[in-house]
């Protein structure tokens, strides 16, 4: 089990430095392309397709270009059996800072992330 925790640690590890370094490319291997991102915003859900959200990905100038502050780190992985596992992270592109909630699955190429959910604050 062991050997599987670190596999699902090594997405997390791309999950944010593909975010820090604005790496579509990178964040678009751990991702399964069905996937969406989900959050609340005014009181409604808001759904983003995986290849939308790369899109935006790309045009956004990254955390680590504009040398803003990196912090991020898992809070807990909740492993149902040997293929699924829900994430808890902290992570930060300022002033926003999220809680995510990743849900990772064992496919026949590896784990990937098949569903984010998020919240944020926004900070100064």
């Amino acid at each position: 089990m062991s050997q599987n925790r670190s596999s699902v640690e090594a997405v997390v590890q791309s999950y944010f430095d593909g975010l820090y370094e604005g790496d579509a490319e990178k964040l678009g291997t751990i991702f399964h392309p069905s996937a969406d991102l989900r959050w609340v915003e005014k009181s409604e859900l808001q759904v983003l397709t995986v290849p939308d959200w790369l899109d935006r990905v790309r045009k956004r100038a990254s955390a680590k270009a504009e040398g803003k502050p990196r912090e991020d780190f898992i809070v807990t992985i909740d492993r149902s059996d040997d293929k699924t596992a829900f994430i808890k992270v902290r992570c930060q592109l300022p002033p926003r800072f999220f809680t995510d909630y990743l849900v990772a699955m064992k496919l026949a190429d590896g784990w990937q992330i098949v569903s984010k959910s998020y919240r944020y604050d926004l900070r100064e």
